[in-house]
């Protein structure tokens, strides 16, 4: 069975910029693209597949007709019927994102109609002194809603400095923002539901003010802040790779694979032989190029291991990064 790789789809934004071209030579379409929707089966971003006898099929058709290729036999009807579960995105914050909350599943599927927001993000490059907007500082709400209405934003968001190779959790009711001169990718829900809760008072092409989502914001936000600052676990070396798992939680497990084979120049195989333990992994390569399974997979590359394909053969250095729904 092949690894199925997927068209991107991009994603223009008042905060966005050209690193995703600069960093994994993409075919951006403008000088402001902030999103690269690298797996998606969500309507207002669908990816397709791009090779072997799937090609140009998108993906939610892919899960709708074929669970076998995402699922065990004895979960096939079951998996047909749900959504798509997660999406992977790499965001190019060339300038700052609004500051913003999600909601839990509870919420969303009853307001919007679709999946809670919860999501994860690796820092791949961070410019010196970046920061993330990640929580608060209110203990009630009405401390919440006082500070943000008075416009007190230093008093009540709290900020992190970051730098390449961090990790973050995001959980729904997490309030966050992603500061300029970071990229990032994101493992979230299948959603596109996002509560602006503060812009810097920027306006849109139009003139106009951007958009807030106040009382929604209130309606779910977490008071008081929840620190899930993680601490990723790393197994030692083996076979000359590093396993990391990011995050394993109810939506999403994520790990970090970093491969250094390198290229054989005779007939050895120093191959890194990777197992596969979930029903199907998602991949992108992050850094480096390598063979995988027979293909070559360069850096910017995503991909879908299947159901039926249980190891992936790896030659070269790479560095991917792989998940899979809980």
């Amino acid at each position: 069975m092949q690894l199925l790789f997927l068209n991107p789809v991009f994603k223009e934004r008042l905060w966005g910029g050209t690193t995703l071209k600069s960093r994994f030579n993409l075919s951006i379409p403008s000088e402001h693209t902030g999103e690269c929707w690298a797996i998606s089966a969500h309507k207002n971003g669908e990816t397709t597949i791009k090779n072997g006898e799937f090609a140009g099929c998108g993906l939610s058709k892919l899960w709708r007709d074929h669970p076998e290729l995402f699922a065990n036999a004895n979960e096939l009807p079951a998996t047909s019927l749900r959504e798509f579960p997660l999406l992977v995105k790499i965001l190019d914050a060339n300038a700052d994102l609004s500051v913003q909350v999600h909601p839990n599943d509870e919420y969303a599927q009853q307001v919007e109609g679709e999946l809670g927001k919860a999501e994860c993000w690796y820092i791949l490059d961070a410019k010196p002194d970046a920061k993330i907007v990640y929580g608060h500082t209110a203990n009630s709400l009405d401390e919440f809603k006082q500070l943000a209405l008075s416009g007190k934003w230093n008093e009540l968001l709290t900020t992190v400095a970051v730098k390449s190779g961090d990790f973050f959790d995001v959980p729904t009711g997490t309030v966050h923002a992603i500061g300029a001169g970071i990229l990032i990718l994101e493992v979230q829900q299948s959603s596109d539901t996002t509560y602006r809760l503060y812009d810097y008072d920027r306006r849109d092409d139009s003139g106009q003010p951007r958009e807030l989502h106040l009382d929604k914001s209130f309606a779910v936000v977490s008071i008081p802040h929840r620190n899930n600052l993680i601490k990723p676990v790393t197994t030692d070396p083996i076979n000359n790779a590093i396993l990391t798992m990011l995050v394993s939680n109810n939506n999403f497990q994520v790990q970090k694979l970093e491969v250094f084979t390198g290229f054989a120049s005779d007939d050895s195989n120093d191959n890194l032989i990777y197992p596969i333990k979930a029903k199907y992994l998602l991949v992108t390569a992050i850094e480096g190029n390598a063979i995988i399974n027979g293909y070559a997979v360069n850096k910017g590359d995503s991909f879908i291991v299947p159901n039926q394909v249980r190891q992936l053969e790896i030659e070269g250095k790479i560095t991917l990064i792989m998940s899979n729904e809980s």
